[in-house]
């Protein structure tokens, strides 16, 4: 596995090698032990979900805070999204800064995203089906947020603004300056 460590800090793409024949392909998506040795050896991947969704859906910026705060590793198992990780953590020399990377079933990349982060992705294909492992339990009581248009982040998404397909709650997502943060 190729591991690309990105301009934030502990937030990694990973390339797995791919093997490919006539017959179609096999490649090893998780392997606990190699993850460990290469990215991250505090993170334990206790919860897995999957989200299917269509062109224009942008779902984020989302995290987690205090005890409940998670780290994720996130994939596209069919279609593409642009995927988002946005520094949070106080005290990081990229605090407020993002990354954008895009994930699809055909160049098979991850993105770990660790604690500390808010995270979201936009649909760029017809449709996606989006897999994440996280290192701790979602508790909605923890569930923090940041709007997807902020202008302080200033994200690209991509695509036009009239094609974002966005839920009413993360419409009512605080700015940055007045999310609570890490």
């Amino acid at each position: 596995m190729k591991v690309t460590e990105t301009k934030l800090e502990g937030c990694f793409i990973l390339e797995p090698k791919v093997f490919e024949d006539k017959r179609g392909y096999f490649f090893e998506s998780f392997n606990q032990n190699g993850f460990n040795k290469l990215v991250s050896k505090t993170s334990v991947f206790v919860q897995d979900n999957e989200s299917y969704s269509t062109k224009g859906v942008l779902r984020g910026l989302h995290y987690q805070i205090g005890e409940h705060a998670q780290a994720k590793l996130v994939r596209v198992v069919q279609g593409s999204v642009l995927d988002v990780a946005v520094d949070l953590r106080k005290n990081s020399k990229t605090f407020g800064e993002h990354i954008s990377v895009e994930l699809s079933n055909d160049n098979k990349k991850q993105l770990f995203v660790p604690r500390g982060f808010a995270h979201g992705f936009i649909v760029l294909s017809d449709t996606a089906i989006f897999s994440y492992k996280c290192d701790n339990y979602y508790h909605k009581e923890s569930e923090e947020g940041i709007l997807y248009n902020d202008p302080t982040l200033n994200i690209d998404w991509q695509l036009h603004s009239n094609e974002f397909i966005v839920s009413e709650k993360d419409m009512l997502l605080p700015n940055f300056e007045d999310a609570k943060l890490w």
